[in-house]
Order: structure tokens, then sequence, then C-alpha cells
């Protein structure tokens, strides 16, 4: 291990100073100021700030322009918004006047059924009483029938048996005589 490769041996005398190179009195990073400054002078020349700009002049106005769109359709869709409510409060009106309607009308139907309902109870109790009452004048007909009846029967079995040959004989010249009158 006592070995010491040439490569890796330090020498023994102190190493010079670093001298940099300069080509017309300026170093490297002179040079590159100076590129620098000829690089600026150059871009002012072509005007490239005023290119720049006005590059970004018109990326301010398309940015101004695309908020004032947004703007305009965020306006449009308040109002549209706006519209579609009102739209929507005047079918919440329409609904209830609907409905109010159709409460009205099932009210007035019921009622008109139910004074339907009174007419014909009306009617039926009307024709029930003049079925009675026909039936009743019917009743007293056959009764006042039957009693015409039964007084003729009885008459007649009375005259038969009151009335004998003689009566009758002088009742027959009686009605003779009364028919020659006239």
């Amino acid at each position: 291990m006592a070995e010491v490769h040439a490569s890796t041996a330090v020498p023994d005398h102190a190493p010079a100073e670093h001298v940099e190179p300069t080509f017309w009195g300026f170093n490297p990073g002179g040079w590159v100021a100076i590129a620098m400054l000829a690089v600026f002078a150059l871009m002012i020349w072509k005007k490239v700030p005023a290119a720049i700009g006005a590059a970004l002049d018109k990326k301010i106005d398309a940015i101004r322009g695309q908020l004032a769109e947004a703007e305009a359709i965020r306006m449009e869709a308040e109002a549209l918004k706006a519209e579609y409510a009102a739209k929507a409060a005047d079918a919440e009106k329409e609904a209830a006047a609907m409905v109010e309607r159709a409460r009205q009308e099932a009210d007035a139907l019921i009622e008109k059924a139910r004074k339907d309902a009174d007419a014909v109870v009306e009617r039926r109790t009307r024709m029930a009483e003049e079925k009675i009452a026909a039936e009743e004048r019917a009743a007293v007909q056959q009764l006042r029938s039957a009693a015409a009846d039964a007084a003729t029967r009885a008459a007649a079995m009375l005259i038969a048996d009151k009335v004998d040959a003689k009566t009758d004989a002088a009742l027959v010249d009686s009605a003779i005589k009364g028919l020659g009158k006239r």
C-alpha cells in the first residue's frame, strides 16, 4: 500500500494563479454584457417592445371582448331566467285559477245533482201521490158501483117482495098515462 500513483500525487510546488483570457480588454463576462446590450439595442431598433405591447394590447382587447360577451351572455341568461320565473309564476297562477274553476264547477255539478235528485224525488212522490189518488178514486168508484149494485138488487128484492101483479099493472098503467100527457 505504500505505492502512490503519479497522477494522484500532489506536486511539490504551489499552483500559479489562473489568468482569464481577454479580447480587446474585455473578459468573457464583459463580452456577454456587450452581446446583451447589442441584443437589446437590436430589439429596440426592430421595435420588438412595441410589437410585444401591440400583441399584449390585442390580447387585452380580445379578453375585454370576451368579458363583454360573457357579461352580455350572463345578462341574457338572467333575463331568460327572469322571464321563465315570470312564466312559472303565471303558470302557477293559472294552475291555481284552473283548480279554483274546477272546484267551482264541481260544486255547481254537485248542487245541480242535488237539485236534480230533489226534483226526481219530488216528481216520483207526486207520481206516487197521483197513483194513490187514482187508486183511491178507483176504489171509491168501485165501492159506489158495488153499493149501487147492492142498492139496486136490494130495491129489486124489496119491490119484488112488495109489488104483486095488481100493483105492477097499476104502475104500468100510470106510466103509460104519464107518457101520453107529454
